[in-house]
């Protein structure tokens, strides 16, 4: 391997929305940072199977409704 060409791979706390923390390694920051995650696997819908809501800003979710009502892909099963 070429040296001097690999990002600097520290140590780093890792700050949940709960609260939990723990230590990792990563290349984000300086050694001994912290990083706080505004998502974390107890509370986001990916990680919980969670139903997800779409917000309609402006119409977009209308108008691709009405653009593709008419499509088919074949038979429902």
């Amino acid at each position: 391997m070429k040296a001097d060409i690999h990002p600097d791979y520290h140590f780093i706390k890792v700050v949940l929305t709960n609260g939990t923390e723990y230590v990792t390694r990563s290349t984000y920051g300086k050694p001994n940072d912290q990083l706080n995650l505004d998502i974390d696997p107890t509370s986001h819908p990916a990680w919980t199977g969670g139903s997800q809501q779409l917000l309609d800003r402006g119409g977009r979710v209308s108008r691709f409704n009405s653009k593709f009502a008419g499509i088919s892909f074949g038979a429902k099963k």
